[in-house]
Order: structure tokens, then C-alpha cells, then sequence
């Protein structure tokens, strides 16, 4: 398949290009929008935003925003337990609109074909709804890895194809960290990699063996932890410290507030990308308002979640301390980018 050539960046000098956060497009008002975007350009010293939602036409509005902020923008179709038929269908429709941004502003767009397609997309493995696919994977992936990648490689190949009909841009795709991925299809290389426990010690081989393995450029699509006494430990699995299934969601056991233990963690990890001559990161995410802040610890479910910014029921929005330790390590970065031009 041929890909996009022109704007695709060389690999040398090594230095963390893309600096970003991603940010649920969803229902948020347009000057509400506006002034996250801002935020995220001025204050956190972002270069990048990966904007995730499920309406093309408020991504695209979104993108719009970004773009005017002088942000440059990564497009991630959100579309999970829909059928692969109509994952297809909105991505042509969202690759067109795409195009036409990208004409407007050269080298500033990136189109995502979508994100952990063996649990989001039906079909690859049995169950009705994501997350019991993901269960099942996570217990089960070792004995379903011929299926796995069988199944995922059809399907992104089908969704490479039917993007660059329409965009003539970079492309990529968020892969899982279990997922196994023909690059080829794609002109960066995209994997969420959040660390944990279980993969600490083998977190650097890791990052270490995707950039020294590819040819092209890669970019850390997800990485983050809740804030709390050891969120760090749990990584992705953060959110699970929550009975979501109670009428009125709640934190399960003594899990401390501790925004120390989600800026640690950021910082540390955006250290180790620089180190190791990554492309480009996300930390996820901006802010996450389906996990309320409140001052009852146990009705406090921001600290299971990703976001850098508190969103609270009563007052205005917050940034936590990982807000801050990011602000300052992009800041630098951006410094340290100047400086070299």
C-alpha cells in the first residue's frame, strides 16, 4: 500500500517533537471548548491535541478550534461495540473531512483509523460489549493470539485502505500493548503503553525495542494512572479501584488522594521518551467529567481517573498537580526545540 511521504519527519536528531494530551470531544460548548484548547496550548505547553469522539462533525468543529490556537491536531475516531461495516463507513466520511482541513493547514493533521480495535470492534473476539471483550483478552490473549492477529491485521488493513482513499495525510492507529501491528499500513507507529507492576521492569526494553525496531516515527498514544496511593502500580487498570456497577458509583477499600503519585508518573515517563528518542507522547487525558471530584473520599471518583485537571460538580475546574509537572517537562522541551532551530 502506498503511503504518505511528503511531511513525514526524519528520525534524527532524536528530541520529543509531538507534545501532547488527548481531549474528549463530547458535549462540551463551543467557548467551553475553545478555552480547554487554549489551556492546553498556552498553559500546558502542548504543540499537539488528540481529539477523541464518536460525531464527526463536532471532531471536525474541534479540530477547527485547535488549529486557530495553533495546535496541530490528531484525529481519533471513537466508536466502540459498533459494527466493522459502519466503523468503515464513518471513517471514509471522517478521512474526507480530514482532507480537506489538512489542504487548509499542510503538515498540521493526522487522521487515526481508531484505537484498540481488538476489544473496541466487534467480531475479533466473542462478547457484546467492549469491556467484556477485554476481559476476556486480558485472560485469555496468549491462547487467542493466531485469532487475535489474524482478525485485527484484516480489519486495519481494510481501514488503512479506506482512509487513504480519502486522506492524503500521516496515518496511524492507537494499538494496544498486546496487539501485534503491520506497520506498513501506516506512516507512524501508535501504541498506547501505560505502565504498571506487572511490566515496570521490562517498561524501558519495551519503548526501547519499538523505536530501534521501526523505521518510522513513534508516538506514545495513551500513557497515564489515576492519583492515588498506588495508582502508579496499576496504570490503565486505575479506573478498577471503582464498583461501577452500584446505583451510585464508589471507591472499594482505602485508596488515599495523592496527586503526587499521577505527576510522578507522567513526569517520569516523559522523561524516559526524550531519553529514548521517541517521536512524540499523549498523556491521557485532559480532563474526565464522568469521574467527579468530591470531597467525600469515598464518593471521590477523579482519583480513579485519568484526567490532569479535577472536574468538579460544584466548582470551577482545577488543575492537579500533574497538570503542572507536564506544563513544566513540555515547557523545557519546547525550550530545548527552539533553541536547537
Amino acid at each position: 500500500m502506498d503511503g504518505y511521504v511528503s511531511g513525514v519527519p526524519d528520525l534524527g536528531p532524536r528530541m520529543l517533537t509531538v507534545r501532547g494530551i488527548s481531549y474528549w470531544v463530547g458535549d462540551t460548548p463551543e467557548a467551553g471548548l475553545r478555552r480547554d484548547l487554549e489551556t492546553i496550548a498556552r498553559d500546558l505547553h502542548c504543540t499537539t491535541v488528540m481529539l477523541i469522539g464518536s460525531n464527526r462533525t463536532g471532531l471536525i468543529e474541534a479540530a477547527r478550534t485547535a488549529l486557530e490556537t495553533g495546535l496541530d491536531v490528531y484525529l481519533r475516531p471513537h466508536l466502540p461495540d459498533r459494527p466493522q461495516s459502519e466503523l468503515l463507513e464513518h471513517l471514509d466520511a471522517l478521512a474526507h473531512a480530514a482532507e480537506e482541513l489538512r489542504r487548509a493547514h499542510p503538515d498540521r493533521v493526522t487522521l487515526m483509523v481508531g484505537s484498540e480495535f481488538t476489544h473496541t470492534a466487534p467480531g475479533i473476539v466473542p462478547g457484546p460489549k467492549s469491556f467484556m471483550r477485554l476481559k476476556l483478552i486480558l485472560r485469555w490473549h496468549r491462547l487467542l493470539r493466531r485469532r487475535l492477529d489474524r482478525r485485527l491485521h484484516t480489519l486495519l488493513t481494510a481501514a488503512a485502505s479506506t482512509a487513504r482513499h480519502r486522506f492524503h495525510g500521516p496515518l496511524t492507529y492507537s494499538a494496544a500493548g498486546w496487539e501485534h501491528v503491520d506497520w506498513s499500513l501506516f506512516d507512524l507507529v501508535g501504541v498506547s503503553l501505560y505502565r504498571n507492576a506487572r511490566n515496570h521492569a521490562g517498561y524501558t526494553d519495551r519503548l526501547r525495542s519499538l523505536v530501534r525496531d521501526h523505521d518510522k516515527p513513534v508516538v506514545i498514544t495513551e500513557f497515564g494512572c489515576g492519583a492515588f496511593t498506588g495508582a502508579d502500580l496499576r496504570g490503565a487498570g486505575s479506573f478498577q479501584i471503582v464498583n461501577w456497577f452500584a446505583d451510585a458509583p464508589y471507591v472499594r477499600g482505602d485508596h488515599p488522594r495523592d496527586e503526587t503519585v499521577q505527576a510522578r508518573y507522567l513526569s517520569e515517563l516523559i522523561d524516559l521518551y526524550i531519553a529514548e528518542g521517541v517521536y512524540g507522547c499523549f498523556v491521557f487525558t485532559f480532563a474526565m467529567p464522568d469521574f467527579p471530584h468530591r470531597d467525600d473520599p469515598r464518593l471521590d471518583l477523579d482519583k480513579a481517573g485519568f484526567g490532569i485537571v479535577a472536574v468538579s460538580e460544584s466548582t470551577a475546574r482545577r488543575p492537579k498537580a500533574a497538570f503542572h509537572e507536564v506544563a513544566q517537562r513540555y515547557r523545557e522541551s519546547n525550550t530545548r526545540a527552539h533553541q536547537e532551530d
